[in-house]
């Protein structure tokens, strides 16, 4: 099974950025999915910076997709994502149905081109999956909240050399909006935002009254304030056949989280064992909650909530 490194979610200064990517290129991930993907607004680097990054990770061996904005909203969103689709020296990540037919090609001429099917598609059953096959998909990526139970039957209905790649870790991204929260977090206009989302890393999170960690605010994204982690599952993942496995980054640790999954999939090291290695490397969600991760959606109990594995199935 292979390593991914899921797009960027956050608004990172760009030398940021690029000492970020410089890091990922030491590391064991095998694919890394580069571009903006929430919100068009975070220009801090351009295609032409992405197209150089992905040339890094190139150069490192690994392999570099470039992602489309999953919520389009304008007509220069809609050309943004045309040039990605239009460049031909990496692969594309389709996260609307626009993309999709941009990379199908139609009415522009040119051949059409493979794809991943990014999460975001909502893709649910194999009639639809044979559709993406169809339009040239040769990867897609499981919907964030699909239980295992559900991702088996897909698994045994999904076309012949279309491959299969599961959210491992990372906080998941819920949804997306044309509003922007974390401008209206601080009284300001979506338009004049005045680029809020640089002072959260990891995004902002939000609290109930009874200050406990609920949601994340992530400019026009809402995520979940735990973190969504499968490192004590690589077994039942492997024995489901999925490709690739895909880690979110987050502002700390994201290489050293690389790493323990690595040695998880080299078999150097338990999943027990990498999740207690792992929890003191994830972002606060709450009040004496660093550390807090979640698995719910994965055995279709509520995202939120973290499922122990019975004794006898811990790696």
């Amino acid at each position: 099974m292979k390593l991914s490194l899921g797009p960027l979610q956050y608004y990172w200064p760009r030398q940021t950025v690029f000492d970020f990517y410089e890091r990922i290129a030491g590391t064991a991930v095998d694919i890394v999915y580069l571009g903006e993907v929430t919100c068009s607004r975070r220009h801090e680097l351009r295609l032409d910076d992405w197209l150089d990054v992905a040339a890094l990770m190139q150069a490192a061996g690994k392999t570099a997709v470039l992602s489309t904005q999953v919520l389009l909203e304008s007509c220069s969103d809609v050309s943004a994502m045309q040039k990605i689709a239009a460049q031909a020296g990496f692969g594309v990540e389709a996260n609307d149905m626009g993309a999709v037919s941009a990379m199908n090609a139609a009415g522009s001429g040119r051949a059409p081109r493979d794809f991943v099917a990014g999460p975001h598609l909502n893709v649910y059953n194999g009639p639809t999956l044979q559709w993406m096959a169809s339009m040239g998909a040769t990867r897609w990526v499981a919907p964030l909240e699909m239980p295992r139970a559900d991702l088996a039957l897909l698994q045994r209905e999904r076309p012949a050399g279309l491959q299969t790649e599961v959210f491992v870790h990372g906080r998941l991204p819920l949804a997306f909006s044309a509003r922007c929260f974390t401008a209206r977090h601080r009284n300001r206009p979506k338009d004049d935002c005045q680029f809020s989302c640089l002072d959260h890393p990891d995004g902002l999170l939000l609290r109930t009254r009874e200050d406990a960690g609920f949601l994340v605010l992530n400019g026009i994204q809402t995520q979940s304030a735990r973190v969504h982690s499968l490192i004590d599952a690589w077994d039942e993942l492997q024995a489901l056949g999925i490709d690739v496995a895909r880690i979110s980054p987050q502002a700390q640790h994201t290489d050293a989280i690389v790493d323990l999954f690595d040695a998880v999939r080299q078999g150097t090291l338990s999943g027990s064992a990498a999740r207690a290695a792992l929890l003191p490397l994830l972002p606060a969600s709450g009040p004496g909650t660093a550390g807090a991760d979640c698995n719910g959606y994965w055995h279709g109990q509520p995202g939120q909530d973290r499922v122990e594995r019975p004794a006898a199935a811990a790696v």
